[in-house]
């Protein structure tokens, strides 16, 4: 985790639910809105919360009494935990991730090359096309998503194509594009060893995760 949670603010983020029937004075709706936004962006990242023990924790933090665990150490624990289960996340990413190339690989018209990189030709092009080199710009329509479908970037969906340096991109498109000619259409998938890694990226791709590119191949440009 980037930024550290005082003991206060991890009880906070998992109080349990209270039924409320309306939230009309403006500490209620302070104190709601507040619940909320924390429960969002904090809550489900956490499971087996004992609730009494964490009310305990929120009163006495806030009562400024004599802390169980110090804030200090809670953090240490919330941080151990939040790696812990990260670590568990990406195991199951890669697992996931590899019976999924597997299942791909024996699909018909699926090809792999020795790094393992699979592809799959949707749209040839121009016969004989020129193919781009490692150090080419070029210019591209691609949508992206995860094995669960997730899309987490199309500049399909944004109605412009992209244009970039194959040698500043992520290893799976400098390799898949240079099999493309001109005009071609091609969907790669993508381990995650040629992807983002055990970094991941972004709020989306998580760590060790396999993606899937669709990529047509619009222009090799020149300087």
């Amino acid at each position: 985790m980037k930024k550290t949670l005082t003991a206060s603010l991890f009880c906070a983020a998992l109080l349990p639910a209270i039924a409320f029937a309306a939230v009309e004075t403006e500490e209620e709706k302070l104190s709601y809105s507040l619940g909320v936004l924390i429960g969002e962006r904090i809550l489900s990242n956490y499971e087996g919360v004992d609730y009494e023990v964490l009310m305990e924790g929120l009163k006495t933090s806030h009562q400024k009494g004599e802390l169980l665990i110090p804030g200090e150490e809670a953090n240490q624990i919330v941080q151990a935990y939040a790696q812990k289960q990260a670590a568990a996340q990406a195991e199951k990413a890669k697992a996931e991730g590899a019976a999924f190339l597997a299942e791909q690989a024996t699909r018909e018209g699926v090809s792999k090359t020795d790094s393992g990189l699979l592809y799959e030709v949707m749209e040839t092009g121009e016969e004989g096309g020129k193919q781009p080199a490692a150090t080419d710009k070029v210019t591209v329509h691609y949508e992206g998503s995860l094995i669960d479908g997730t899309v987490f970037d199309s500049s399909v969906a944004r109605g412009e194509p992209t244009s970039f340096a194959l040698n500043q991109v992520i290893p799976g498109w400098t390799e898949g594009l240079q099999l493309m000619p001109v005009g071609s259409k091609y969907k790669f998938f993508i381990p995650s060893e040629l992807a983002y890694g055990d970094r991941g990226a972004g709020p989306t791709i998580g760590p060790d995760q396999t993606l899937i590119f669709e990529v047509e191949l619009i222009s090799i440009d020149t300087e």
